[in-house]
């Protein structure tokens, strides 16, 4: 007799078999051999083909028509010819993308797809559930879809279905550190593609630290002469003696009009992009450039080496306030989402205790100590941005001293500050290092690239379920998702953001889109087998399996 694990292996191995092409009869075909990740809500799979040939036509709403020459991009790099795109009603051989309000049932983002031998239709109630469905139709191809050369000797058929889909959560987010180590615009933007690719929706651009400030900023300019830069950077582990350093610079920005042309790739992908701008705390960097709103004066270096630093944004100084004011002005310019992250993690408050300014604050203000400081800080934060009709999100540590009245809170030590906060009222998104760091280890350290610590492997991450059972009902609304963190302290280059990312990406995607009671590990480990393969098409360093 078989045992539990080598049966349930086997059966993984089935399906891959039939993921990967061994498939039987297209009438035999069931649910379970179709290999979309995130899994879609339902699915019902037909007998029979369609298949796409240079005569298919892309028929698209007017409203929608930027998705049809997108879908149209898409597929002809790899068929090797071009699909014509003009709006009308379906025909035979052709693929409908249609907007439908009378499918509003399905949310803003969900959407039905449709597929007999003669036609494909994908139908939603906005914009944004036509871009999903059309995600699925490309997995629904074979793999060689994703790839950026012709493929001659594919044919490019597509299973015969039904499926109705929508999303668990509202946020279904990734993150990305580029202070701790640069990246350049091309990978931003491939980043955002992979994410786009598993139906997530919001991209937190990590964009200032101790290490580096990464966003040029015209009311200050020594932003980007000086605190972008560093004289050097760490080698080896953080707690490694004596440390070592590169002895070379490190460092970069992005213009204003790189941040736009991101943000106009981002948004064409339904994703909404959230900067983060560090406060009070992770501000050396800034301090570097601009020492008079610190407590001390300064001289400031920004820093070399990870971890903490004591030195942060005096809260007893309206100078700090009239600085972090104009900063967001013209983040608020750039980025027309509505959340802003202020970090607000990690703040030491040595500096503050030692500051006749701060002090000052604290009693003029009527406080009980420096964490009340820190509330008073974040408020004057929140209420600037709300008064800007944008909403402040922050790291968990907002919550010390008393929440901002409209903040939302990112939770990251654990669930607590999440649970804390949906039962005062406030939305939450769950990001807890336990299930959702990505620079932690994903196997033995002994055989992994060097990483921060901590170990997650990807059946952690996917058995995550980002909702508190000590939640009531009514507070479980404001669960609004869950996000993926990718620090980059250990993390130089963006082959290895990849390999830190993939696949534990993926099983996050199909925590955040499908509910929770279909989730099944071995389902999704054999589609993750095929779903390896648009990878490599896409040139994704991910970690093998």
């Amino acid at each position: 007799m078989l045992s539990m694990k080598t049966a349930n292996w086997s059966m993984i191995f089935i399906l891959a078999m039939l993921a990967s092409g061994c498939q039987p009869k297209q009438a035999d075909l069931s649910p379970g051999d179709i290999s979309i990740l995130p899994k879609p809500v339902h699915i019902k799979v037909n007998s029979g083909l369609f298949e796409i040939t240079k005569d298919t036509k892309i028929l698209v709403d007017p409203e929608i028509g930027s998705l049809g020459e997108m879908l149209s991009t898409m597929l002809s790099p790899s068929m090797g010819f071009a699909l014509d795109v003009s709006d009308g009603n379906p025909v035979r051989n052709s693929i409908r993308l249609s907007v439908n309000p009378s499918l509003e049932d399905l949310g803003e983002e969900g959407y039905r797809l449709t597929a007999d031998k003669n036609r494909v239709l994908i139908e939603a109630p906005a914009g944004a559930g036509v871009f999903y469905g059309m995600q699925t139709l490309r997995q629904l191809l074979p793999a060689e879809v994703f790839g950026d050369a012709a493929s001659e000797d594919v044919r490019w058929t597509i299973p015969c279905v039904e499926i109705k889909d929508y999303p668990r959560f509202k946020w279904r987010g990734m993150h990305l550190d580029v202070c701790r180590h640069f990246m350049p615009v091309e990978f931003v933007k491939k980043y955002i593609d992979l994410i786009a690719i598993q139906k997530m929706n919001r991209f937190h651009w990590h964009l200032t630290e101790d290490q580096g400030w990464r966003i040029d900023i015209r009311r200050y300019p020594k932003l980007a002469e000086i605190s972008a830069w560093r004289d050097e950077t760490l080698v080896g582990h953080y707690n490694d003696e004596p440390r070592k350093f590169d002895g070379q610079p490190h460092g970069g920005f992005y213009t204003h009009e790189e941040i736009r042309e991101v943000v106009a790739y981002a948004n064409g992908r339904y994703v909404t992009i959230v900067p983060e701008i560090e406060m009070p705390g992770h501000s050396q960097a800034a301090l570097a450039a601009y020492p008079e709103i610190s407590c001390t004066g300064g001289p400031f270096k920004v820093s070399t080496i990870w971890g903490i630093r004591k030195e942060v944004y005096c809260a007893g100084n309206e100078k700090t306030f009239e600085f972090l004011e104009n900063v967001l002005r013209e983040v608020l310019e750039l980025f027309p989402g509505e959340y802003i992250h202020v970090g607000g993690d990690e703040c030491p408050k040595d500096r503050w205790e030692e500051c006749q300014k701060c002090q000052d604050r604290i009693r003029q203000e009527g406080l009980q100590d420096e964490h009340e400081l820190q509330s008073y800080f974040i408020k004057r934060m929140e209420k600037f941005l709300h008064d800007n009709n944008r909403r402040l999100i922050g790291w968990d540590e907002i919550l010390e001293g008393g929440l901002a009245p409209n903040a939302a809170v990112m939770s990251w030590r654990g669930e607590a500050g999440g649970i804390a906060a949906a039962r005062l009222g406030h939305d939450v998104v769950m990001a807890p290092y336990s299930h959702t760091y990505f620079d932690y280890y994903q196997a033995d350290p002994q055989k992994e690239p060097l990483a921060i610590g901590g170990l997650l492997p990807i059946d952690t991450v996917y058995a995550y379920d980002p909702v508190p059972a000590e939640l009531d009902e009514q507070q479980q609304q404001h669960i609004l998702g869950v996000q993926g963190q990718v620090w980059t302290e250990y993390i130089p280059t963006p082959e290895k953001v990849e390999y830190m990312a993939f696949p534990r990406a993926c099983a996050l995607a199909e925590t955040a889109w499908t509910p929770a009671d279909q989730k099944d590990y071995e389902t999704f480990t054999a589609a993750l087998l095929q779903h390896l393969k648009r990878l490599d098409f896409l040139n994704v360093n991910y970690r093998k399996l």
